[in-house]
């Protein structure tokens, strides 16, 4: 018998008479259904979160912290489970399904903590007579889309500071992946989680979920996907007064100057961009090496490529897409280190591809290709390379490999990028995570995602009225 996954909305499983199936991109087989919401149905949504908000936001923050814990627990408990789902339905290698899983429970157990250490300022009275404060409270409900590409770490950048916050929420996922985040939210309901302040709804039609845009009730709209995404998203969020956070695509360069360890640069590259089958937003796109050691980057980056373990892209269409714009780069004159093909038999499987003599005008250089493909361009000491890098729309990530903490801090200063890694890419839950440009705005993770969340008060109280 087929295994459905219901919508979550308050505290019940609730489906539809039209069926969405999720396919396995590894096997290309069926896995599971979700369920189209209906416009009645995101209204329910909105009225669940609506009540949920009153009770959660009412409740003590050592309550709310015990509920919490309880359900990152909880998830533990059944993480073998989450993780199978997780790898059937991404076709992500088991390594990467974990890491992905236990970025969820990290970030319940983070912004549990985090909450707790954020100060209500006191503000200065130039005569004395009253004490002025700064109170922080939960914003409102919350609506939130979810990319497909890491279910539960997505899950987790938003239901962390949601629940820390005192705040509610409707999440949509992915309608490729959304089977272990409904498994996850479902188990919220048995951790004592209140109804409606976690509802989850799936739907692939946009003027549908639209509605929970377009209306009042939220006072928070917040994704990660790409950037027509984003603007379609904000958009149609514009009919009343909202917070947005939104990270969106990226492009991200990487330079490599003449005193980087080369080999050392080249697997850190490499490890980064073909992780997750290069399907991050994060992703290395476009390495700009010095001429003087790019023979031998390209040598050594070729030979960590052939060493790596990848799983499928996520759809046909999808590495189709990536595909195309390889022809179209080798066709204008660049030329193939390694990869550039599907693989054979089942599943939506591609080589990991690099590139080199590649322009910055190809579109495999001047867009986001959210696939297993490098593309590895020289430049020269006559070159504005932090120039080069910032030759985008989008500005969320960036990398720099160097001995001189000068020509580091320069690059990190220069590059407009909403994160910029010198010698190591590096994230976490406590280190913000958002864009510039075109790649969103607001913050992912850290207490700076956290007080997006909040909102700041001012209270004032008499302390003299003689």
């Amino acid at each position: 018998m087929m295994q459905t996954y219901p919508m979550l909305i308050g505290a019940n499983r609730v489906d539809s008479n039209k069926p969405i199936e999720v396919l396995n991109p590894r096997t290309e087989g069926l896995i599971g259904q979700v369920f189209e919401g209906s416009a009645d149905q995101m209204d329910e949504a909105l009225s669940a979160a609506s009540e949920g908000f009153v009770v959660w936001s009412k409740m003590s923050p050592a309550h709310r912290r015990t509920r919490i814990l309880r359900y990152a627990d909880l998830l533990e408990k059944h993480q073998e489970r989450l993780i199978d789902l997780l790898m059937q339905e991404t076709g992500k290698p088991r390594e990467n399904a974990e890491y992905d899983f236990g970025m969820l429970t990290t970030c319940l157990r983070f912004f549990v903590e985090e909450v707790e250490r954020l100060d209500q300022p006191v503000l200065h009275d130039p005569d004395g007579r009253f004490l002025h404060y700064m109170q922080r409270q939960p914003l409102g409900v919350t609506v939130g889309f979810l990319a497909w590409n890491f279910p539960l770490l997505n899950l987790g950048y938003k239901l962390g500071p949601v629940l820390a916050s005192g705040c509610s929420c409707i999440l949509k996922p992915s309608e490729l992946t959304p089977l272990a985040s409904l498994e996850a939210v479902y188990l919220a309901v048995e951790a004592g989680i209140p109804a409606g302040v976690i509802n989850m709804v799936t739907c692939s039609d946009y003027s549908i979920t639209n509605r929970l845009l377009e209306s009042s009730v939220p006072a928070m709209v917040t994704m990660i996907g790409s950037t027509r995404g984003g603007l379609e998203v904000m958009g149609a969020s514009c009919t009343s007064i909202k917070h947005f956070s939104v990270e969106l695509g990226g492009n991200s360069p990487v330079l490599v100057y003449d005193d980087a360890d080369v080999q050392v640069a080249a697997e850190k590259v490499i490890g980064l961009k073909f992780v997750n089958t290069g399907q991050v937003c994060v992703s290395p796109n476009r390495c700009y090496v010095h001429a003087s050691i790019y023979e031998a980057f390209v040598e050594a980056a070729a030979a960590c490529a052939a060493g790596v373990d990848m799983g499928p892209m996520i759809t046909a269409e999808a590495r189709d897409r990536v595909l195309e714009k390889v022809d179209e780069a080798v066709q204008a004159g660049a030329t193939l280190v390694c990869g550039g093909s599907r693989l054979d038999g089942v599943g939506y499987f591609m080589e990991p591809t690099i590139l080199r003599d590649v322009d910055a005008q190809m579109r495999v250089a001047c867009e986001e290709v959210f696939g297993p493909v490098l593309s590895i361009i020289p430049f020269t000491d006559e070159d504005d390379e932090i120039a080069l890098a910032n030759e985008t729309s989008c500005g969320l990530a960036a990398y720099v490999f160097t001995k001189g903490l000068s020509r580091g801090l320069r690059a990190a200063e220069g590059i407009e990028a909403g994160s910029v890694c010198v010698n190591e890419p590096h994230y976490g839950v406590q280190l913000p995570h958002g864009g510039l440009k075109q790649s969103g705005v607001g913050k992912d993770c850290s207490r700076y995602s956290l007080e997006e969340y909040l909102t700041l008060k001012r209270v004032s109280v008499l302390l003299d009225d003689a």
